[in-house]
């Protein structure tokens, strides 16, 4: 069976990687001129966080986003598993109690432990909730470790190529376009996300902060060698090249509040683009005969990809 996947974000490769070790003859085709130039996954957060997601999302989310942490364990040795620690200003620890009431799989830390997690966060935060058994990842260099593995599977990975839906020298397609695919998918809206990549040697965090805020919640991930991502926003909106004034300021405000050494951090780049999401922000599989469409993934791409490519892989196989 020769199988078409369209697009290469994290849901394109995620699922040619589960047809090939499957078994199946696989290409992957992407309008970019390489890997990551037309992916919003690219500019992920990367964090595989079931239960600080749970919080705000559907239970199925932490249900299935349990299953992506091995599956990234196994094939990305970049994946780091120490946790993520949530904390919240003194004025603002009501946000955590609301937080903890709404999700599992925690434990409430005081100061001293909050140090012991992170020292550079010592005397900065009196309590705050550690989900031990998350983890997280750089979405670049977890691409990057898909694209080689389906190279070593021989799946051939073509930038630069425009392929459509109706095409038919191949047995099946997956459509994996993203918000791209929006024509097709008349339910599919785009929601916005914003983020910095900063640089900075006077602060070390071994796993991703989250920062509870009445107005607009923070998380920081460390890439390394002291680069950190530091994202947050969600808007309604389809814009994807622009980063605005406003969340620039409330991004970097809220790093700061978390460590005043942010405050001199180096801005390396800051981005934007568009999360394709359904009404009701969970990924959806449409088999449509030849065509499988894999869409929706909204911001739980790294986390939700790997279960719904198995579940491609299945519908391919069993039907």
């Amino acid at each position: 069976m020769h199988i078409r996947v369209i697009g290469a974000g994290v849901a394109g490769l995620t699922a040619a990687v589960e047809l090939a070790e499957r078994g199946a003859m696989v290409e992957v085709l992407d309008r970019g001129p390489h890997l990551g130039a037309a992916a919003c996954s690219w500019c992920a957060g990367g964090m595989l966080a079931p239960w600080c997601e749970r919080a705000s999302a559907d239970p199925v989310v932490a249900e299935l986003g349990r299953y992506a942490i091995d599956w990234w364990l196994r094939r990305f040795p970049g994946t780091t598993r120490k946790g993520t620690l949530v904390v919240a200003q003194p004025r603002d620890v009501g946000e955590l109690t609301h937080f903890a009431r709404r999700t599992e799989c925690f434990d409430w830390v005081d100061g001293d432990q909050i140090a012991d997690l992170e020292p550079d966060l010592q005397e900065r935060f009196h309590k705050g909730l550690f989900f031990a058994d998350e983890a997280h990842l750089d979405p670049r260099s977890a691409l990057t470790a898909l694209a080689a593995r389906l190279t070593e599977l021989g799946v051939p990975l073509r930038f630069g190529a425009e392929a459509t839906v109706s095409d038919r020298d191949v047995d099946r397609i997956i459509d994996c376009r993203g918000f791209a695919a929006r024509e097709d998918l008349p339910d599919l809206r785009g929601v916005k996300g914003e983020m910095l990549l900063v640089r900075t040697r006077d602060v070390f965090l071994q796993r991703p902060v989250r920062l509870l805020h009445p107005r607009i919640p923070l998380y920081i991930v460390p890439r390394g060698n002291g680069l950190f991502m530091i994202g947050a926003t969600m808007i309604e909106s389809s814009d994807r090249g622009r980063v605005t004034v406003r969340s620039v300021v409330e991004l970097l405000n809220g790093a700061y509040s978390v460590h005043p050494a942010f405050g001199e951090a180096e801005i390396i780049e800051f981005g934007a683009d568009v999360r394709p999401a359904f009404p009701d922000n969970l990924p959806a599989i449409r088999d449509c005969g030849r065509t499988i469409s894999f869409n929706g993934l909204y911001r739980h791409g790294f986390l939700l990809a790997p279960a719904f490519a198995a579940r491609v892989a299945d519908v391919v196989f069993h039907n």
